[in-house]
């Protein structure tokens, strides 16, 4: 166990100084607010794009936050990301399902057949990773070079700008409240020092909450915040399952997302490295094989596959805090 884990030793120092490596870890409070952080970071996206399949997105947060702390305990705690719906398979889901109301909250008819294809997907994807650990990185990185992983990347994160245009466009109200939502957090991210400036997007996001609610619910402009739904919710519940179904033409649309989920994690893996200056690429093999059977286990109960994600990177890009202990949290 000792060589599977590394020695992770308490930080020292000046938070303001210099980052926080992988294998430090900051006092309880602090981690579990980073990691609570971190879940803010991927909700919106982890439920968007099951929105999309129709799949349930409290299926898909559940298993996004298991995948998260499996992922950790398979790469021995030594790549710090987060796991979360992976916006990869949107497209060929809604090929190989029919479905025909993205977008909508309508429950997809045919998950069990993605399902199936989700967990063909993982298990390549797997295998893919236990060829890298027996043979070595060199040939992963030469068949997917930078210009490759950082394309797949990029695009993949551009598919969400839309989602975000269309969020704020035509409502004058609503683009201003998201551009007082970016000064919010620029503004922590400049005036202030230490802990408060690595929870710039955390406090951005309540004080850019309470402003709304102030204007909004108080002071009677746009559409109020309605807390009824809440009130109403259950305290606890069991999402719904779903046992998959293996067709073979839904496994052949979605099972080839694995390339794009290799390319996708190699340049993540790669990103965290030149931020961290540690070499993760030996690790790379294991991090493919915990995503791939994160995205299996996920496809086997009807959830989306799942994927290390850029916002949680962009995340620890701004706060310089890379201890792998703060997604342990994060998941929980």
């Amino acid at each position: 166990m000792s060589n599977w884990f590394p020695k992770w030793r308490p930080y020292e120092g000046n938070i303001d100084a210099r980052p926080v490596g992988t294998n430090e870890y900051l006092p309880p409070v602090q981690s579990v607010v980073l990691g609570i952080q971190h879940a803010f970071a991927m909700f919106g996206a982890t439920v968007l794009a099951p929105f999309l399949m129709g799949f349930d997105a409290n299926l898909a947060i559940l298993m996004s936050g298991i995948c998260t702390i499996l992922f950790f305990f398979m790469t021995g705690g030594r790549v710090p990301s987060y796991l979360g719906s992976s916006f990869a398979f949107i497209g060929v889901v809604i090929a190989a399902t029919g479905y025909a109301a993205s977008g909508t909250g309508a429950a997809n008819a045919n998950i069990a057949l993605a399902a199936g294809g989700i967990m063909a997907c993982g298990i390549l994807y797997a295998i893919f990773g236990f060829i890298v650990m027996a043979t070595g990185t060199r040939w992963i990185e030469k068949l997917m070079p930078p210009v490759v992983t950082g394309a797949v990347v990029m695009i993949i994160g551009l598919n969400l700008a839309p989602v975000t245009i269309k969020g704020v466009a035509g409502n004058n109200f609503n683009m201003w409240m998201a551009l007082v939502t970016v000064l919010c957090m620029g503004s922590i991210a400049v005036f202030t020092k230490g802990l408060l400036q690595r929870l710039l997007l955390l406090v951005g996001l309540l004080l850019a909450y309470l402003v709304y609610y102030i204007i909004s619910n108080v002071m009677g402009h746009g559409t109020p915040i309605n807390f009824l739904p809440v009130q109403q919710a259950a305290w606890f519940g069991v999402p719904q399952f779903h046992s998959p179904v293996f067709d073979f033409n839904a496994m052949l649309i979605i099972a080839p997302i694995a390339l794009i989920l290799v390319a996708e994690n190699l340049g993540h893996i790669k990103a965290v490295g030149a931020m961290t200056g540690e070499n993760l690429d030996p690790h790379i093999g294991k991090a493919f094989v915990a995503d791939g059977v994160a995205t299996t286990l996920s496809g086997g109960v009807g959830g989306p596959g799942m994927t290390t994600y850029g916002e949680n990177i962009g995340v620890m890009a701004v706060t310089r805090v890379y201890s792998t202990i703060v997604f342990v949290f994060a998941g929980v």
